[in-house]
């Protein structure tokens, strides 16, 4: 399995043309019998090695912060060991998963080492609010700053979508230490966070909507990120973390799960629906549960909405071309179209 970035790569080093590449993609989408964009393509394992040489890589880094904890540096040693592994295993070898593993591994790192020497325990919510919320600020400046330095050497997709949280990192710190009083809406900035991660996603997506180059693998990284923060709010907002959700909250919950992937049908992108999954997991349980056992309600919630998610995979292009066209032309033309 050839990811987009290698196929560019091929037709610019010569070694295919772009005749011969945009024939293989149509190829693949036939046999898919669905358009590539659909398919989220993102390559995260190209084989067995991948995998041998991540677990390697775990434990390097595991032992080195061990050891580098024993002395005060544990962020530092991590961060490079990461760096040093990935010189070789993403620049030389462009292996996926040691690539995104040693990117965050850095990032952690450099976290981890500014919050270390800035004295910060990591306690903004417990007491010294302002000050620590200042550490945090500075200790996730380092980090979008490595992310970009990360970026500039190695340009793994999932490095913009590490340095975006960073940022969003110094606001959410930041606006905790100028109104302490705001940290009981701390999940709202969150929110607020993750929906500029989402206008983030959207424009990197709407510079490729054929799904074809680097920029849609970042869009997928910054979806990924940016699904959780809107997701988990709104669900808390209805109650649904209640340990006995009401029957009003059930079916708020379900009419804002059938809004979310709406808008997942519409952008092409899967990530809100999976983060809300397990929202709409306690749901449905909830609700199977008032006209039978608990065993029975949970078997049955998991059986509808396994079924339901499988039936939405089968109809997606058919369901996007439904909404599509309630979707204003200026930006429909940026989505990826509907075959």
């Amino acid at each position: 399995m050839y990811s987009e970035n290698q196929i560019e790569s091929a037709v610019a080093a010569g070694a295919i043309s772009a005749e011969a590449a945009s024939a293989l993609r149509a190829h693949v989408q036939g046999m898919q019998h669905a358009p590539l964009a659909d398919e989220e393509n993102f390559r995260l394992i190209s084989g067995f090695n991948d995998i041998f040489v991540a677990i390697a890589g775990i434990l390097v880094l595991v032992g080195g912060g061990w050891v580098g904890g024993s002395l005060g540096v544990g962020g530092a040693a991590v961060a490079a060991l990461a760096w040093g592994m990935a010189e070789y295993f993403t620049r030389k070898r462009r292996m996926a998963l040691p690539s995104i593993l040693f990117l965050l591994a850095f990032v952690g790192g450099i976290f981890a080492m500014v919050a270390n020497v800035l004295g910060s325990d990591g306690s903004a919510f417990e007491g010294r609010t302002e000050l620590d919320s200042i550490y945090m600020a500075v200790a996730s400046a380092c980090a979008a700053g490595a992310a970009w330095l990360h970026w500039r050497r190695f340009q793994v997709p999932i490095t913009v979508a590490a340095g975006a949280t960073a940022l969003g990192g110094i606001v959410f710190f930041a606006v905790v230490a100028i109104f302490p009083a705001l940290k009981d809406f701390a999940i709202w900035i969150a929110f607020l966070l993750g929906l500029a991660l989402f206008a983030c996603a959207m424009w990197w997506d709407m510079q490729d909507p054929a799904r074809q180059t680097r920029k849609s693998d970042v869009a997928f990284w910054l979806h990924l990120a940016a699904a959780p923060m809107i997701v988990h709010p709104i669900f808390v907002a209805l109650g649904v973390n209640a340990s006995e959700p009401g029957l009003l909250a059930v079916i708020a919950v379900l009419a804002t799960y059938f809004a979310i992937a709406a808008v997942a049908l519409i952008v092409d992108r899967r990530a809100l629906m999976v983060s809300a999954l397990s929202y709409v997991m306690i749901a449905v349980i909830a609700l199977v549960r008032e006209f039978g056992e608990v065993s029975f309600g949970i078997g049955a919630a998991i059986l509808i909405i396994g079924s339901g998610l499988l039936l939405l995979s089968a109809f997606w292009s058919k369901m996007r071309g439904i909404l599509l066209p309630l979707v204003p032309v200026q930006w429909r033309e940026k989505l990826p179209a509907v075959h």
